[in-house]
């Protein structure tokens, strides 16, 4: 641990953890200005809210269905070749999305918006495989000592690619156009890949035989391991249902166009604020790490979340709707660095890819879901109501884990 109190960034000392951050970079980068451009360009054509949610919905859907195989995938089969496989397949739908912009007229008259929906729904199964693979090969990089310094940086520069992807996007598409924006979203993937193959192969976990060697045994094994581990369980299931009632980052289209009036470039920094703010508090946490009242500060961080949602869906000017999608980053950058090094350190090697995977199922897919939930509820009760009716409710759920997972809340520090 001294290595990493003398030196914040100790872990980017290691070559092959630095190509991975600059891969992850790099795809990030390139999923951020997707988003944005899909759900812009969406809401152009349908002017529905609920054409929002189902996208969410249309890449939850596949990504979810294959999670947990995909987590027992990885930890039987080299994961690199499976972040190689879900990339290139990424890199496909990246082609394909900028293809439907030839012609556009012609083409969405012609098919609508299906064709957009599905090629989300097929980049929703190569990121169920794509996200229990990277989390299990990250600490493949590392001596165990770094663990939490390399989780604190590779969550470091993921927001920062999530600060740039969206203002990037918002930038292209306002100036230049919605086929440079998909342009440079291939791009971005094709350098991701690059940076990806250059890391040496890892050796596959020595499997256990402790619960049996058939793929049901496997995936029942890392079920068990999360629902008997109280600090674990509870963790994600508080970012679950933040993330579930939460969110508000599939209406922000709506918001950028009709409540703020800002446009697609109003936009772009709307959906960077939580980014610059989850980055700022990184960095903050790089230097000075977490090291006592973990469990507690776990609570209060997502209670600040859901506060943040509830001022953010009541706010009628820009700067002070920036302002609390900036304080909800704060708050979320401590939950996900938090839940991610206690997922590290608890997590045997040999059955990180499974526990990943239920984590992705609850946190990753519910990015999504949630998506699909903000623009159904959006539907039924308005834009406003639903943005800080989650936020109550993510409150809440805080409340309730607070009370029941005493494990969590007594939690001191993390070893």
């Amino acid at each position: 641990m001294s290595d990493v109190k003398s030196n914040p960034y100790a872990a980017l000392q290691i070559r092959d953890f630095r190509q991975f951050i600059f891969a992850r970079l790099c795809i990030t980068l390139a999923i951020q200005i997707q988003a944005t451009v899909v759900g812009w360009q969406i809401y152009e054509i349908t002017k529905d809210p609920l054409s929002l949610g189902l996208i969410g919905l249309a890449e939850a859907i596949p990504a979810i269905s294959v999670s947990l195989y995909a987590g027992h995938i990885a930890d039987i089969i080299d994961r690199k070749k499976i972040i190689l496989s879900a990339i290139f397949i990424l890199l496909i739908c990246s082609t394909a999305l900028l293809l439907f912009t030839w012609q556009p007229e012609h083409f969405f008259l012609s098919y609508g918006v299906v064709p957009i929906y599905a090629t989300i729904f097929l980049s929703g199964f190569a990121r169920g495989f794509l996200s229990p693979a990277n989390f299990s090969f990250m600490p493949q990089l590392v001596t165990r000592n770094l663990y939490s310094n390399a989780v604190t940086l590779n969550s470091t520069f993921w927001q920062a690619a999530a600060i740039g992807g969206p203002m990037l996007a918002g930038f292209i598409y306002g100036f230049i156009g919605i086929s440079a924006s998909y342009i440079a979203d291939t791009i971005l993937v094709i350098a991701s890949l690059f940076f990806y193959f250059s890391i040496p192969n890892r050796p596959v976990p020595k499997a256990s035989t402790e619960h049996g060697n058939g793929v049901a045994d496997k995936i029942a094994a890392g079920l068990k391991f999360v629902f008997s581990n109280q600090i674990i369980l509870s963790a994600i299931s508080l970012d679950l249902f933040a993330v579930l009632f939460g969110g508000a980052m599939a209406l922000l289209p709506i918001f950028a166009g009709e409540i703020l009036k800002v446009g697609p470039e109003g936009l772009g920094v709307l959906r960077s604020a939580p980014a610059i703010g989850a980055f700022t508090m990184a960095i903050l946490i790089t230097h000075y790490p977490i090291q006592k009242n973990v469990g507690k500060t776990l609570l209060w961080a997502v209670a600040g979340f859901g506060a943040s949602m509830i001022c953010f869906g009541l706010s009628t000017n820009f700067w002070l709707s920036l302002f609390v999608l900036f304080l909800s980053g704060l708050f979320d950058s401590i939950s996900v660095i938090v839940r991610s090094t206690l997922i590290h350190t608890l997590t045997p090697e040999n059955m990180k890819g499974r526990v990943s995977a239920v984590n992705s199922i609850f946190i990753g897919s519910s990015n999504e879901i949630g998506a699909f939930e903000s623009g159904f509820t959006a539907k039924l009760l308005g834009v406003v109501p639903s943005v800080v009716i989650g936020g109550m409710m993510t409150l809440a759920v805080v409340g309730i884990t607070g009370w029941k997972a005493a494990k969590l809340r007594a939690l001191h520090k993390v070893e």
